[in-house]
């Protein structure tokens, strides 16, 4: 079995690598058993395994599920589907280290979810396989963009015709909906919850106590995007500190997730090439956040907030800047920055797009623009300008270098 890239093994017991986002009293130590990832009950190299063999301490995380998992014609015809299904960068699912995790009826029709290793991404895939006339075939993937192994995971995002559903781990005693109210489950499979299309919602687990979680946790938190998040991108956000809920308040994430929007302006590179149909780098994983950045009239109007957004990808600490107009105009948003000891943003404000400029300001630090270039707010930390017509460069000056960005050309 191909490991995470930061996972270890250690004489035949695979210790699952830390979730970035979760506490130290949490981190899972999940022992996957000696024989390695794979089937539980079956080991036929012709076929996906049912399950997947992880234990937690005696706990089996992923056993088989639904009413259909010991149906060996709908393995089989799961099989085919998933070895048809090709990643955006034209990889295969490796079939032995990958697992169904549920077969059964969902909404009145089949549905099998498949936790699919793709190594040449060294990615992890949740499959969505569903019968079309007589044969199986793979009607969603989504890309968990975690290090690691989709089943580390304890809450999956399960979207049907009919609405959002989660499947849950045997570490889950109760899952919480948006509403705050219990989501009743069988076989690991939760009735629909009430998701919005376009707007982040909370959903909360509660871990039962295992060898890895010796008290359990309580409250193990989480961002549904909404079900208007297609895929490949992953809908489900950890917000241990429930800063990301604050953050994305009011805000549409269809929009953000969008080419030009915070979590979806920067594209992935998969061997030195654009791969404009994966999850990019900019999809947010955890640590949503946000500061204000103080009011500013922009666009000709009463003054709104300006605000920072941050958040951690699989990549890197990203961050864009928010424009919440005074009334109710729709907030703005810019694309992504990479964390930059001088961070740039362009904004695209109705009528007077902007450039945002914002830095750590200390007594050392002196931010320098092009003369002539017009200047709408200058305070320490920040400065916005009118977008240039042209490339133009500013710097900024510490104690210890000077750093560069070129801004502007529409």
């Amino acid at each position: 079995m191909a490991l995470p890239t930061n996972g270890r093994s250690n004489g035949g017991v695979h210790v699952a690598p830390v979730r970035r986002g979760t506490t130290a009293a949490a981190l899972l130590a999940v022992l996957l058993t000696a024989t390695a990832c794979g089937p539980v009950a079956d080991r036929q190299p012709d076929k996906l395994p049912v399950g997947y063999d992880s234990l937690d301490g005696t706990l089996p995380v992923w056993p088989p599920r639904g009413e259909l998992a010991g149906d060996d014609a709908v393995t089989t015809a799961v099989t085919e589907a998933v070895r048809a299904w090709r990643s955006p960068a034209d990889d295969r699912a490796h079939l032995p280290s990958s697992g169904i995790l549920y077969a059964g009826e969902v909404d009145g029709d089949p549905l099998a979810l498949v936790a699919a290793d793709v190594p040449g991404e060294g990615a992890s895939w949740l499959l969505q396989v569903a019968r079309e006339g007589d044969r199986y075939a793979v009607v969603r993937a989504t890309e968990y963009t975690d290090p690691g192994y989709l089943v580390y995971s304890d809450v999956l995002p399960v979207q049907t015709a009919a609405g959002r559903r989660y499947l849950t781990s045997k570490r889950v005693q109760r899952l919480l909906g948006p509403d705050g109210r219990a989501l009743a489950t069988t076989d690991g499979m939760s009735v629909r919850a009430a998701v919005p299309s376009c707007k982040a919602v909370p959903v909360t687990a509660t871990l039962r106590a295992t060898e890895s979680l010796p008290r359990g946790r309580a409250t193990d938190r989480l961002l549904d995007l909404g079900t208007g998040i297609a895929g490949p991108l992953y809908p489900l956000v950890r917000d241990d500190t429930g800063s990301g809920r604050r953050a994305l308040a009011g805000l549409d994430t269809c929009r953000l997730a969008d080419e030009q929007g915070p979590f979806g302006s920067l594209t992935r590179r998969i061997n030195d090439r654009e791969a404009p149909g994966s999850v990019p780098e900019s999809w947010p994983m955890a640590k949503v956040a946000v500061r204000s950045l103080g009011e500013v009239a922009l666009g000709g109007g009463e003054p709104g907030e300006l605000e920072q957004l941050t958040w951690q990808s699989a990549e890197d600490t990203m961050s864009a800047v928010v424009y919440r107009p005074a009334g109710d105009a729709a907030p703005v948003v810019s694309p992504a920055d990479r964390s930059s000891p001088l961070q740039a943003y362009q904004l695209p404000v109705p009528g007077q797009p902007v450039v945002v400029l914002s830095w750590r300001s200390t007594r050392d630090t002196a931010l320098s623009v092009p003369p002539g270039t017009p200047t709408l707010v200058e305070r320490p930390g920040l400065a916005v300008v009118a977008t240039p017509d042209r490339p133009t460069t500013v710097s900024l000056t510490d104690a210890e270098k000077t750093h560069y960005r070129s801004v502007g050309g529409r």
